[in-house]
């Protein structure tokens, strides 16, 4: 089993990332905010991997935190979820999102990935809700972008960030830390402002 993999980058595509490890490529199945987060090409990289194998292929899922591999794994449990569609849900909200929505029983927000319709967005946080604590969505522990709410002035900003060419790990702590400083009330204009002086302090 593969677990991780520390290399440099070497090509990308839309939905994935060939690392070089010594000499040889390993073709890396990815989330957009992972592919987002290796950095440029002939960067060294490190990146957290799941060996899928079926009856009739053999792939390579890769993770920028081990948090989004656990949450993968989490989410292709449910009935009806595959690697494409949690990967989907993965590329459209942070780890921290899609806990919130689990544990909030939020099924708009799931459903906001591709390819998640209404009635399978509510089987996941159904299912998952119990679950949803027992993961981490969150915390700057281990390079893990902290939670931000889903939906409103923090989660914009955290996109307004990421617009603006923040990692999104990055976007996320410094988002996190405005919100710790102004409260919860802060405006989305006030938490862009400020996680703009920490993003780039």
């Amino acid at each position: 089993m593969i677990a991780k993999l520390k290399g440099l980058l070497d090509e990308t595509g839309a939905d994935w990332a060939v690392i070089d490890v010594s000499g040889v490529g390993y073709l890396v199945h990815c989330s957009t905010k992972t592919l987002a987060a290796l950095g440029e090409k002939d960067e060294a990289c490190t990146i957290y991997t799941d060996l899928q194998v079926s009856e009739n292929d053999m792939r390579l899922l890769g993770f920028a935190e081990a948090a989004e591999r656990d949450w993968f794994r989490l989410l292709t449990q449910v009935q009806g979820v595959g690697s494409k569609v949690a990967l989907a849900i993965l590329s459209a909200l942070s780890t921290g999102e899609v806990q919130q929505a689990c544990a909030n029983g939020d099924a708009a927000t799931v459903a906001r990935a591709q390819g998640v319709g209404p009635k399978l967005a509510g089987r996941i946080v159904n299912e998952l809700k119990d679950k949803a604590g027992a993961l981490p969505g969150g915390g700057s522990a281990g390079g893990v972008a902290p939670a931000t709410p889903a939906g409103g002035a923090s989660a914009d900003a955290v996109s307004a960030l990421e617009n603006l060419g923040f990692k999104p790990a990055v976007a996320a702590r410094a988002v996190a830390a405005a919100q710790g400083d102004l409260g919860e009330g802060a405006s989305e204009g006030d938490l862009i402002r400020v996680a703009l002086k920490r993003a780039a302090g």
